[in-house]
Protein backbone atom coordinates (compact mmCIF):
# COMPACT_ATOMS: atom_id res chain seq x y z
CA UNK A 1 0.00 0.00 0.00
CA UNK A 2 1.09 3.39 -0.95
CA UNK A 3 1.27 6.30 2.06
CA UNK A 4 -1.55 9.05 2.16
CA UNK A 5 1.52 11.96 1.88
CA UNK A 6 4.38 11.01 -0.86
CA UNK A 7 7.04 13.75 -1.58
CA UNK A 8 9.44 13.80 -4.39
CA UNK A 9 11.78 16.18 -4.70
CA UNK A 10 15.49 17.38 -2.83
CA UNK A 11 17.40 15.66 -0.05
CA UNK A 12 20.53 17.16 1.34
CA UNK A 13 22.96 17.61 4.23
CA UNK A 14 22.36 20.80 5.39
CA UNK A 15 25.64 22.06 7.22
CA UNK A 16 24.61 24.64 10.10
CA UNK A 17 26.67 27.14 11.65
CA UNK A 18 26.95 26.44 15.32
CA UNK A 19 27.06 30.58 15.62
CA UNK A 20 25.78 33.05 14.55
CA UNK A 21 28.44 34.48 12.48
CA UNK A 22 29.40 35.02 8.75
CA UNK A 23 30.89 32.00 6.86
CA UNK A 24 34.21 33.70 7.18
CA UNK A 25 34.07 33.63 10.70
CA UNK A 26 32.30 30.51 11.41
CA UNK A 27 34.37 27.45 12.86
CA UNK A 28 32.18 24.85 13.46
CA UNK A 29 28.93 23.42 11.20
CA UNK A 30 26.76 20.59 12.72
CA UNK A 31 25.49 18.05 10.24
CA UNK A 32 21.67 17.90 10.19
CA UNK A 33 19.25 15.85 7.37
CA UNK A 34 18.01 18.67 5.31
CA UNK A 35 15.85 18.89 1.81
CA UNK A 36 12.50 21.00 2.08
CA UNK A 37 9.71 18.13 1.01
CA UNK A 38 11.95 15.64 2.75
CA UNK A 39 11.67 17.42 5.82
CA UNK A 40 7.71 17.92 5.72
CA UNK A 41 7.78 13.95 5.28
CA UNK A 42 9.59 13.56 8.51
CA UNK A 43 6.67 15.78 9.88
CA UNK A 44 3.99 14.16 8.40
CA UNK A 45 4.75 11.13 9.55
CA UNK A 46 5.79 11.74 13.38
CA UNK A 47 1.97 13.60 13.59
CA UNK A 48 0.56 9.72 12.82
CA UNK A 49 -0.27 10.27 9.01
CA UNK A 50 1.86 7.63 6.95
CA UNK A 51 4.69 9.28 4.12
CA UNK A 52 6.91 7.83 1.78
CA UNK A 53 9.64 9.25 -0.33
CA UNK A 54 10.77 9.60 -4.21
CA UNK A 55 14.34 11.07 -4.06
CA UNK A 56 17.86 10.56 -5.09
CA UNK A 57 21.17 9.99 -3.06
CA UNK A 58 24.35 9.09 -3.40
CA UNK A 59 26.03 6.22 -2.83
CA UNK A 60 28.38 7.75 -0.02
CA UNK A 61 27.90 7.85 2.94
CA UNK A 62 25.69 11.47 3.56
CA UNK A 63 23.47 8.84 1.35
CA UNK A 64 22.58 6.38 3.77
CA UNK A 65 22.66 8.77 6.63
CA UNK A 66 19.82 10.47 4.86
CA UNK A 67 18.22 7.05 3.99
CA UNK A 68 19.12 5.86 8.01
CA UNK A 69 17.06 9.11 9.03
CA UNK A 70 14.00 9.04 7.05
CA UNK A 71 13.70 5.24 8.03
CA UNK A 72 14.06 6.19 11.71
CA UNK A 73 11.20 8.73 11.91
CA UNK A 74 8.57 6.26 10.10
CA UNK A 75 9.40 7.69 6.48
CA UNK A 76 8.99 4.85 3.62
CA UNK A 77 12.28 4.60 1.50
CA UNK A 78 11.54 1.99 -0.88
CA UNK A 79 11.30 4.82 -3.52
CA UNK A 80 14.70 6.02 -2.85
CA UNK A 81 17.36 5.58 -5.59
CA UNK A 82 20.86 5.24 -5.17
CA UNK A 83 23.23 7.43 -7.70
CA UNK A 84 25.92 4.88 -6.91
CA UNK A 85 28.25 7.35 -8.89
CA UNK A 86 27.24 10.68 -7.71
CA UNK A 87 27.96 12.86 -4.31
CA UNK A 88 25.17 13.17 -2.13
CA UNK A 89 23.98 17.20 -2.31
CA UNK A 90 25.45 19.12 0.62
CA UNK A 91 24.60 23.38 1.65
CA UNK A 92 26.16 25.24 4.68
CA UNK A 93 23.64 27.33 6.32
CA UNK A 94 24.60 30.33 8.14
CA UNK A 95 22.79 33.27 9.22
CA UNK A 96 24.25 36.95 8.22
CA UNK A 97 24.97 38.84 11.46
CA UNK A 98 24.59 42.30 9.61
CA UNK A 99 20.93 40.77 8.61
CA UNK A 100 19.91 38.09 11.02
CA UNK A 101 19.05 36.44 7.72
CA UNK A 102 20.08 32.32 6.95
CA UNK A 103 21.67 32.26 3.37
CA UNK A 104 22.67 29.24 2.20
CA UNK A 105 25.77 27.56 -0.15
CA UNK A 106 24.80 24.88 -1.92
CA UNK A 107 27.46 22.12 -3.86
CA UNK A 108 24.90 21.53 -6.61
CA UNK A 109 24.30 22.30 -9.91
CA UNK A 110 25.20 25.20 -11.86
CA UNK A 111 27.92 24.82 -8.77
CA UNK A 112 28.99 21.15 -8.60
CA UNK A 113 27.95 19.05 -11.50
CA UNK A 114 25.81 16.13 -11.02
CA UNK A 115 24.86 15.78 -7.32
CA UNK A 116 22.57 12.96 -6.66
CA UNK A 117 18.93 14.85 -6.03
CA UNK A 118 19.25 16.46 -9.76
CA UNK A 119 19.42 13.03 -10.94
CA UNK A 120 16.01 11.42 -10.13
CA UNK A 121 14.75 10.31 -13.70
CA UNK A 122 11.22 10.04 -14.84
CA UNK A 123 12.21 5.99 -15.41
CA UNK A 124 13.20 5.96 -11.43
CA UNK A 125 9.92 6.46 -10.28
CA UNK A 126 6.92 4.05 -9.49
CA UNK A 127 3.58 6.07 -10.67
CA UNK A 128 1.46 3.17 -9.20
CA UNK A 129 3.38 4.31 -5.84
CA UNK A 130 2.39 8.01 -6.88
CA UNK A 131 -1.84 6.81 -7.59
CA UNK A 132 -2.33 5.13 -4.45
CA UNK A 133 -1.47 8.41 -2.19
CA UNK A 134 -3.74 10.92 -0.81
CA UNK A 135 -1.22 14.06 -1.59
CA UNK A 136 1.86 14.54 -3.78
CA UNK A 137 3.98 17.08 -2.12
CA UNK A 138 6.73 18.46 -4.31
CA UNK A 139 9.29 21.26 -4.22
CA UNK A 140 10.36 24.12 -6.45
CA UNK A 141 14.05 23.50 -5.70
CA UNK A 142 13.72 20.13 -7.84
CA UNK A 143 12.57 21.86 -10.97
CA UNK A 144 15.66 23.80 -11.74
CA UNK A 145 17.59 20.76 -13.34
CA UNK A 146 16.73 17.84 -15.76
CA UNK A 147 16.36 15.49 -15.40
CA UNK A 148 14.67 15.79 -12.08
CA UNK A 149 12.43 18.34 -13.35
CA UNK A 150 11.15 16.43 -16.14
CA UNK A 151 10.27 13.29 -12.90
CA UNK A 152 8.41 15.81 -10.99
CA UNK A 153 6.54 17.02 -13.66
CA UNK A 154 5.54 13.78 -14.86
CA UNK A 155 4.89 12.58 -11.28
CA UNK A 156 2.63 15.69 -10.74
CA UNK A 157 0.78 15.12 -14.47
CA UNK A 158 0.30 11.62 -13.18
CA UNK A 159 -1.02 12.36 -9.98
CA UNK A 160 -3.78 14.23 -11.24
CA UNK A 161 -4.63 11.85 -13.67
CA UNK A 162 -4.98 9.43 -11.15
CA UNK A 163 -7.02 11.82 -8.96
CA UNK A 164 -4.06 12.62 -6.22
CA UNK A 165 -4.38 16.14 -4.59
CA UNK A 166 -1.03 18.03 -5.53
CA UNK A 167 1.03 19.84 -3.19
CA UNK A 168 3.78 22.70 -4.05
CA UNK A 169 5.40 24.33 -1.84
CA UNK A 170 7.94 26.82 -4.32
CA UNK A 171 11.19 26.49 -2.10
CA UNK A 172 12.76 29.51 -3.60
CA UNK A 173 16.52 29.12 -4.10
CA UNK A 174 17.68 31.14 -6.98
CA UNK A 175 21.09 30.37 -6.33
CA UNK A 176 20.46 26.99 -8.19
CA UNK A 177 18.91 28.24 -10.99
CA UNK A 178 20.30 29.05 -14.58
CA UNK A 179 18.11 32.53 -14.87
CA UNK A 180 15.06 34.19 -13.37
CA UNK A 181 13.33 33.84 -16.32
CA UNK A 182 13.36 30.57 -16.14
CA UNK A 183 12.34 30.01 -12.55
CA UNK A 184 9.11 32.39 -13.01
CA UNK A 185 8.02 30.21 -16.11
CA UNK A 186 8.77 27.07 -14.35
CA UNK A 187 7.02 27.85 -11.08
CA UNK A 188 3.79 29.44 -13.06
CA UNK A 189 3.62 26.31 -15.25
CA UNK A 190 3.79 23.83 -11.66
CA UNK A 191 0.71 26.21 -10.10
CA UNK A 192 -1.34 25.54 -12.99
CA UNK A 193 -1.07 21.61 -11.86
CA UNK A 194 -1.40 22.36 -8.40
CA UNK A 195 -4.11 22.13 -5.69
CA UNK A 196 -2.90 23.52 -2.83
CA UNK A 197 0.16 25.87 -2.97
CA UNK A 198 2.20 27.39 -0.03
CA UNK A 199 4.49 30.41 -0.22
CA UNK A 200 6.43 32.88 2.27
CA UNK A 201 5.90 36.24 1.74
CA UNK A 202 9.34 36.60 -0.37
CA UNK A 203 8.50 33.87 -2.15
CA UNK A 204 5.02 35.41 -2.76
CA UNK A 205 6.75 38.65 -3.76
CA UNK A 206 9.33 37.14 -6.20
CA UNK A 207 6.97 34.90 -7.85
CA UNK A 208 3.62 36.35 -7.82
CA UNK A 209 4.94 40.23 -8.12
CA UNK A 210 3.42 41.42 -4.36
CA UNK A 211 4.18 40.58 -1.15
CA UNK A 212 0.81 41.34 0.19
CA UNK A 213 -0.44 38.06 1.26
CA UNK A 214 -3.97 38.27 0.20
CA UNK A 215 -3.38 39.37 -3.61
CA UNK A 216 -0.65 37.07 -3.82
CA UNK A 217 -3.28 34.30 -3.01
CA UNK A 218 -5.51 35.66 -5.25
CA UNK A 219 -3.32 35.72 -8.19
CA UNK A 220 -1.81 32.02 -7.18
CA UNK A 221 -6.18 30.76 -7.23
CA UNK A 222 -5.85 32.26 -10.42
CA UNK A 223 -3.82 29.76 -12.06
CA UNK A 224 -6.05 26.81 -10.78
CA UNK A 225 -5.20 26.41 -7.24
CA UNK A 226 -7.55 25.72 -4.59
CA UNK A 227 -5.73 26.37 -1.59
CA UNK A 228 -3.40 29.02 -1.07
CA UNK A 229 -1.07 29.48 2.05
CA UNK A 230 1.01 32.50 2.79
CA UNK A 231 3.47 31.87 5.91
CA UNK A 232 4.29 34.87 7.52
CA UNK A 233 6.74 34.67 10.08
CA UNK A 234 6.49 36.37 13.28
CA UNK A 235 3.18 37.34 11.85
CA UNK A 236 1.61 34.33 11.68
CA UNK A 237 0.13 32.73 8.72
CA UNK A 238 -3.12 33.06 6.42
CA UNK A 239 -5.15 30.61 4.27
CA UNK A 240 -7.44 31.20 1.55
CA UNK A 241 -9.96 29.21 -0.70
CA UNK A 242 -10.84 29.10 -4.40
CA UNK A 243 -14.58 29.93 -3.08
CA UNK A 244 -13.61 32.55 -0.79
CA UNK A 245 -12.80 31.57 2.36
CA UNK A 246 -10.14 33.56 3.93
CA UNK A 247 -8.11 32.77 7.74
CA UNK A 248 -5.79 34.66 9.31
CA UNK A 249 -3.72 33.19 12.36
CA UNK A 250 -1.37 34.44 14.15
CA UNK A 251 2.22 32.85 15.25
CA UNK A 252 2.71 31.58 18.68
CA UNK A 253 5.32 33.18 20.27
CA UNK A 254 8.81 31.12 21.11
CA UNK A 255 12.06 32.27 21.36
CA UNK A 256 14.00 31.30 17.76
CA UNK A 257 17.32 29.33 17.61
CA UNK A 258 17.06 28.61 13.73
CA UNK A 259 14.30 29.44 11.62
CA UNK A 260 15.58 26.83 9.15
CA UNK A 261 12.94 23.90 8.35
CA UNK A 262 10.05 26.03 10.06
CA UNK A 263 8.06 26.73 6.41
CA UNK A 264 8.73 23.13 5.81
CA UNK A 265 7.23 21.97 8.92
CA UNK A 266 4.09 24.27 8.84
CA UNK A 267 3.39 22.62 5.48
CA UNK A 268 3.91 18.97 7.24
CA UNK A 269 0.96 20.94 9.58
CA UNK A 270 -1.36 21.48 6.95
CA UNK A 271 -0.81 18.29 5.03
CA UNK A 272 -1.95 16.20 7.93
CA UNK A 273 -4.84 18.54 8.59
CA UNK A 274 -6.05 18.09 4.78
CA UNK A 275 -5.54 14.54 5.23
CA UNK A 276 -7.64 14.42 8.09
CA UNK A 277 -10.32 16.54 6.72
CA UNK A 278 -10.12 19.33 9.09
CA UNK A 279 -11.89 22.72 9.05
CA UNK A 280 -9.30 25.32 8.20
CA UNK A 281 -9.14 26.87 11.54
CA UNK A 282 -7.60 23.97 12.79
CA UNK A 283 -5.11 23.59 10.07
CA UNK A 284 -4.06 27.16 10.02
CA UNK A 285 -3.66 26.13 14.00
CA UNK A 286 -1.82 23.26 14.14
CA UNK A 287 0.72 24.32 10.91
CA UNK A 288 1.32 27.25 13.35
CA UNK A 289 2.07 25.07 16.07
CA UNK A 290 4.67 23.08 13.88
CA UNK A 291 6.25 25.68 12.38
CA UNK A 292 6.59 27.45 15.49
CA UNK A 293 8.40 24.56 17.22
CA UNK A 294 10.81 24.12 14.54
CA UNK A 295 12.41 27.18 15.00
CA UNK A 296 13.31 26.03 19.11
CA UNK A 297 16.58 24.33 17.91
CA UNK A 298 18.96 24.12 15.25
CA UNK A 299 18.45 21.99 12.16
CA UNK A 300 15.49 21.20 10.10
CA UNK A 301 14.01 17.97 11.70
CA UNK A 302 15.47 18.20 15.39
CA UNK A 303 12.23 20.05 16.57
CA UNK A 304 9.45 18.47 14.33
CA UNK A 305 7.17 17.54 16.90
CA UNK A 306 5.42 13.82 17.40
CA UNK A 307 1.87 13.94 18.40
CA UNK A 308 1.78 13.98 22.24
CA UNK A 309 4.01 17.24 22.24
CA UNK A 310 2.00 19.14 19.59
CA UNK A 311 -0.78 17.91 21.73
CA UNK A 312 1.21 19.93 24.94
CA UNK A 313 2.15 22.60 23.00
CA UNK A 314 -1.33 23.14 22.26
CA UNK A 315 -2.68 23.10 25.43
CA UNK A 316 -0.16 25.38 27.33
CA UNK A 317 -1.18 27.99 24.81
CA UNK A 318 -4.80 27.72 25.22
CA UNK A 319 -5.84 26.08 21.68
CA UNK A 320 -8.55 23.69 22.71
CA UNK A 321 -7.54 21.14 19.71
CA UNK A 322 -5.56 17.92 19.79
CA UNK A 323 -4.10 16.01 16.84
Amino acid sequence: MSPEVVGVGEILIDFVSTEPVSYVEASTFQKCFGGAPMNTLVGVSRLGVSSGAITAVGGDPFGRFLILELERNGVDTSQVKVKRKARTTITFVANEPETGERTFLFYREPWISGTADSLLEPDDIDYNYIAGARILHVSGFALSRNPSRKAVFRAVEYAREAGVRVSFDPTLRTDVWSSTRTLRRTYLRILRLSDVATFSREEAEFILGTADPELAARKALSYGVDLVGVKLGSEGSMLMTGDGAKLYAPAFKVRAVDTTGAGDGWNAGLLVGLCRGWNLEDCIKVANAVGALVVTRRGAITALPYREELNRFLEEHGVDFRV
